[in-house]
């Protein structure tokens, strides 16, 4: 929600009527210079966990009883209400109050495609403009490759889905997760016990939430109409009745098994020598546009863990080649204990993005595989899947 400040506003003061954390409040405003400045009048202001809804006034109702009702300061009904001479107000007559969002927007219980996803993006950063959205590349056919970040921390975590494109329900999850957390953090209220305000203090969250958008379409709505990737699927599919089994992206090409971490084992042991609905892992690894941004905001960003969510097994894999360090285990041992997914350490794979990860940077990573079941799991399985993965989430922004 935005406001326009008044001579001798500041963030602090709004934090303190709105009754929300000063650290959001300035980061959602971050051309401010200082939470103790004053700010100019007319300045545009946004206020992160609410949204302005219509309020017709009742007969014998006042700002005061009106403000009661919503449990807010009556400054902040003025504020909002700057164009309105209060005194002239009466019955029937309509003003702008604050409406505090305690409901999730993100519905994960849909065909949860590209759009889909786009939509609760754009949602998310309106109600919560604490968050930076921004791309880290495009797909092959072009669309971007969405990117999330929140937090004050040096902790600094990475949350991935639909690296493979029928595993589609993990980008579901994952933004449900974060409207969790988001709603959660606007509102003091604890996630599964655990009160999120210092979480959001000592670590970033980092979140990509579909890899594989392109994939995900194709697999939701079916071949593209446009020229050459309509035909390009339709050959590589064959006589295929549909693309429920589809994993690649739009080329054919499994971006799971596209990473320089022993990519050359992978290339040889799989029977898939030309591009295929699934596990082809290409020509030479880290061709795909998906893949390279992927690698590329790792090198950048740094993380201390990385998660990247799949399905289906119930179990979780964090070892790679003797590579992963000690403190992987203990981490792994945490989830294990959140969610009751089964540990392992070591599994005959090899050019996943976890594994690429430990290889290089030496640091936690983590591949879960959510549900158990045939791949595109149904939503009947959605709420158990969620609340086993929330644990997860929520040691990964402690451990």
């Amino acid at each position: 929600m935005k406001v326009l400040a008044r001579k001798g506003d500041s963030l602090w003061y709004y934090g303190q009527i709105f009754g929300v954390s000063l650290d959001l409040i300035f980061d959602s405003n971050p051309a401010i210079p200082s939470e103790s400045e004053l700010l100019n009048t007319g300045e545009e202001i946004a206020i992160p966990g609410y949204v302005p809804k219509e309020h017709r006034i009742h007969k014998l109702e006042t700002i005061h009883t009106i403000a009661q009702k919503l449990n807010l300061s009556p400054d902040c009904l003025l504020l909002i209400n700057q164009d309105k001479d209060f005194a002239r107000l009466k019955a029937g007559d309509v003003l702008n109050v604050p409406q505090r969002m305690t409901q999730n927007i993100v519905n994960p219980k849909k065909l949860y495609d590209y759009q889909s996803l786009a939509n609760d993006i754009e949602k998310l950063k309106d109600i919560y403009p604490f968050i930076q959205c921004t791309s880290i590349g495009q797909s092959v056919m072009g669309k971007p490759l969405h990117h999330i970040r929140l937090g004050k921390g040096k902790n600094k975590i990475h949350w991935n889905g639909s690296f493979h494109a029928n595993e589609w329900i993990t980008s579901a999850v994952i933004m449900n997760l974060l409207n969790d957390y988001l709603r959660c953090l606007t509102n003091f209220t604890p996630l599964r016990g655990m009160s999120c305000t210092p979480l959001y203090e000592q670590s970033e969250l980092s979140i990509v939430p579909m890899v594989n958008p392109d994939g995900v379409d194709l697999v939701l709505n079916g071949p593209p109409a446009e020229t050459p990737y309509k035909e390009l699927v339709e050959s590589i599919n064959q006589d295929r009745p549909d693309y429920l089994g589809w994993k690649a992206n739009i080329r054919g090409i499994d971006l799971n098994k596209h990473f320089p971490a022993n990519w050359k084992i992978e290339k040889v042991r799989k029977e898939e020598k030309i591009p295929s609905p699934r596990d082809y892992p290409g020509d030479l690894p880290l061709t795909e546009p998906e893949a390279v941004a992927m690698a590329n905001l790792a090198d950048k960003e740094h993380f201390n863990k990385v998660i990247a969510v799949h399905t289906q097994g119930e179990e979780f894999y964090w070892g790679y080649e003797g590579l992963e360090p000690m403190e992987s285990e203990r981490i792994a041992k945490e989830f294990e204990r959140v969610s009751t997914y089964k540990s392992v350490r070591y599994v005959d794979s090899h050019a996943g993005f976890k594994d690429w990860f430990i290889q290089e940077y030496k640091k936690p990573g983590f591949t879960l595989e959510l549900g158990k079941g045939i791949n595109p799991l149904p939503l009947s399985q959605y709420d158990t899947i969620y609340q086993k993965t929330l644990g997860i989430f929520l040691a990964s922004l402690y451990t």
